[in-house]
């Protein structure tokens, strides 16, 4: 039987071994359910999740499969998507327990920050503001949080390679759709190595391509 007004955190792993302390810390003690929905990570990502108390399942590797999945174990009637690499910051929970007493039919998701010092990052959240702001287009590193209900209604995350996030956030609309004033803070490790202007000029040309009709099957070639 599902819980009540209990949250369950989905979080899915592909060979971030201990990187995903951070994330884990972030929610532990504030939920009682963190499904860690492994992509058959060939590292020790699955026994750090296991010894941190968090339950794991393994399956199909694809970002859209492990996060379906993980809401098959979940427990929660309300559910927290969240990126192996994004840290919830104080005021989360406060935020989205207010939002469960009114949100059954909408879903939130936070502020974009990156955990890196310097003003390219804080140009790049500009920018992802700006983005949300006009489009209403939040990815998945902004974290997702909806009842199970809804989750449901909207036929859940699709078994897509790539852009999963931006499938059910279309599917969601703008009008269901509710910014917290808390942030996720995501890791800056793939703007530091393929570059702050690099990066984020492929993602909108990727982008482009899908809203394009573009298969996400061959996108996930041109991603990495």
């Amino acid at each position: 039987m599902k819980k009540k007004n209990r949250i369950s955190v989905i979080i899915p792993t592909l060979n971030i071994g201990n990187g995903i302390r951070p994330t884990l810390e972030s929610v532990k003690g504030l939920v009682n359910d963190i499904v860690v929905s492994d992509g058959r990570s060939s590292d020790f990502t699955v026994d750090f999740a296991k010894k941190f108390g968090a339950k794991v399942i393994c399956g199909e590797r694809g970002r859209g499969r492990q996060l379906h999945l993980g809401t098959e174990v979940a427990e929660g009637e309300w559910l927290l998507f969240l990126h192996a690499d994004t840290t919830l910051k104080e005021g989360w929970l406060e935020e989205t327990q207010k939002f469960m007493g009114a949100g059954m039919d909408k879903a939130g998701v936070f502020q974009f920050a990156l955990n890196d010092v310097r003003w390219e990052a804080r140009l790049i959240e500009k920018g992802v503001n700006l983005r949300c702001r006009w489009l209403g287009l939040p990815y998945g590193d902004q974290g997702l949080f909806m009842s199970r209900g809804f989750y449901e209604q909207l036929g859940g995350y699709k078994p897509i390679p790539l852009f999963e996030d931006v499938d059910i956030i279309r599917r969601i609309g703008r009008r269901r759709l509710v910014f917290f004033k808390s942030q996720a803070v995501t890791s800056a490790l793939s703007y530091q190595t393929n570059g702050f202007y690099f990066r984020p000029i492929k993602n909108l040309m990727l982008l482009l391509l899908y809203l394009f009709g573009v298969s996400p099957r061959y996108l996930e070639g041109l991603y990495k």
